[in-house]
């Protein structure tokens, strides 16, 4: 199996990576500190994917940001400003409609293969409850409707493939840490442990679906 991890310096990326290589994989794994690989600078985003030669059976994109500079989440609409929205937005929801672009193109056409990206719970609109968090929700989201309509499109030209968002759970990264408050926490190597038997278990019938850590589906 080849495996290419998006963001594999990050807490779950570098999991995600170490955990594969264990299993036997190949891993190529891509970061800004490594590699200049940034889903906000389209050009960036290009430039590295023209350099790897495929095919990769398995593309799991681990970026993604909850605060984005001195900009925490908002708590309520008076907190919203543009600038913050369109930067979680760039990360969180566009960035990933770059990987799909310039990445996918390395899955092969033939046999099972799967993208999956980190989404977060937060990001459905149906389990919403609590409110808050308006532009990472809302990124979130969008997120989960571009991989969704990514599916469709990709499935036409690569029918065994799975694309798929997936929800890690709250883990204990730089990420989580100021937010976790008293939620449960698991490591990065648990979460990518249960992502990946999550991952094994996906079959094409399912792409353009959500779920989380636990191997539940998660409602839109």
């Amino acid at each position: 199996m080849r495996a290419l991890i998006l963001g594999a310096s990050g807490g779950i990326g570098g999991a995600l990576a170490d955990t594969l290589r264990t299993r036997g994989a190949e891993v190529v794994g891509l970061s800004r500190r490594h590699d200049g690989f940034d889903l906000t600078d389209e050009a960036s985003v290009a430039r590295v994917a023209a350099g790897l030669a495929g095919p990769f059976d398995l593309i799991v994109n681990a970026t993604g940001a909850l605060q984005i500079g001195a900009d925490r989440p908002e708590k309520t609409l008076a907190a919203v400003t543009a600038p913050a929205m369109a930067a979680q937005f760039a990360l969180n929801a566009t960035g990933v409609a770059l990987a799909l672009r310039y990445f996918t193109p390395l899955m092969p056409r033939a046999g099972r293969s799967v993208f999956a990206s980190l989404s977060a719970r937060v990001g459905s609109i149906g389990d919403n409850r609590l409110g808050g968090w308006i532009s990472y929700r809302a990124a979130k989201a969008a997120q989960n409707q571009i991989l969704r309509t990514a599916a469709i499109e990709i499935a036409r030209t690569r029918p065994e493939a799975i694309v798929v968002a997936l929800h890690p759970g709250t883990v204990a990264t730089g990420l989580s840490a100021p937010y976790a408050g008293r939620h449960p926490t698991i490591t990065p190597e648990r979460s990518a442990q249960a992502l990946l038997a999550v991952i094994d278990r996906l079959t094409p019938a399912e792409t353009g679906s959500f779920w989380d850590w636990k191997g539940s589906p998660v409602e839109w």
